[in-house]
């Protein structure tokens, strides 16, 4: 009788215990899945010719996707160079003397870093060295009268070469790349429709990892440090499913609980936001609930 009654003391500690360490069968933190949502818009104005988008495609960065009507932009760069070629052969003798003196400038610049090697190695003249520096100061200031003397039709070429440069950025921007790895989440416009600047095309996000936003008490931040592994669980079929999760970032300051929190009592209390890296294996989804257990 004794050594059953040690038995049945032995239980019921070990059961206290146990139960203790469950913490009541309650998670640490309660949140919902996120992710980091880039939405692309078109960079150019005009009819979208071609755009190889489909919600749910998994892209690649710096991959091809589509462009916009350039024929616009096009006539008008094959414009600008016909008026650059009359303005040119206007002025080609204007043309001719400055590309020479650019090029004598370049053989003197050449014949000073030559002359300066020279110096390092006492083969060569301080003199040497100042009469190519006079050289390069009397070509620069022929080149700025040249100039000078046919400011107006450098001018007019330059503002050409800008224009043209322009027109190549538009081209180049009337492609549609997208810019980083993700999933299309969703789909805002379709081929042949007419676009602008700043139109939103579609959205992607980074789905591989995802980032479960928790919110927990004061009390708790003691528990927990950025880098600290955890377990998230989900709901699954019949039991929950765990992962792991890192966190990665812990709110600085408090804020009330969000209104999603369903009982008056802890919407009014202050909380810390937590958010936890987790791997996606390809059942977290953006705004799943999920729950977060420290490890104790």
């Amino acid at each position: 009788m004794k050594y059953y009654n040690y038995i049945l003391v032995i239980s019921i500690i070990t059961t206290s215990l146990f139960s203790c360490k469950d913490t009541n069968g309650k998670a640490d933190g309660y949140g919902n899945f996120e992710a980091t949502e880039i939405t692309i818009s078109a960079e150019n104005n005009g009819k979208l010719m071609q755009f190889n988008v489909n919600e749910g495609d998994i892209l690649k960065k710096d991959m091809f996707l589509g462009y916009i009507d350039t024929i616009p932009l096009a006539l008008k760069k094959e414009q600008l160079l016909v008026s650059k070629a009359v303005i040119s052969s206007k002025s080609k003798g204007v043309l001719s003397q400055i590309s020479v003196l650019k090029a004598q400038l370049k053989t003197a610049n050449t014949n000073k870093v030559r002359i300066n090697n020279l110096i390092k190695d006492n083969a060569g003249t301080q003199k040497q060295l100042d009469d190519v520096l006079g050289e390069m100061d009397v070509i620069k200031n022929r080149i700025k009268s040249v100039e000078i003397q046919n400011a107006p039709v450098v001018n007019e070429l330059k503002s050409i070469d800008v224009q043209l440069k322009q027109l190549d950025d538009q081209i180049s921007k009337s492609k549609i790349i997208n810019p980083v790895n993700g999933t299309v989440l969703t789909k805002y416009s379709e081929p042949n429709e007419i676009t602008s600047f700043g139109k939103p095309l579609y959205k992607i996000a980074n789905l591989s990892t995802m980032q479960l936003r928790v919110y927990i008490s004061e009390t708790q931040l003691a528990n927990i440090k950025i880098g600290n592994e955890v377990t998230v669980k989900i709901d699954d079929a019949t039991a929950m499913k765990s992962y792991n999760g890192t966190i990665s970032w812990i709110a600085s300051e408090a804020e009330f609980t969000p209104k999603i929190i369903q009982t008056k009592e802890e919407r009014v209390a202050l909380v810390y936001a937590v958010k936890i890296d987790v791997k996606n294996d390809g059942s977290l989804k953006i705004g799943m609930p999920a729950e977060m257990w420290i490890s104790k």
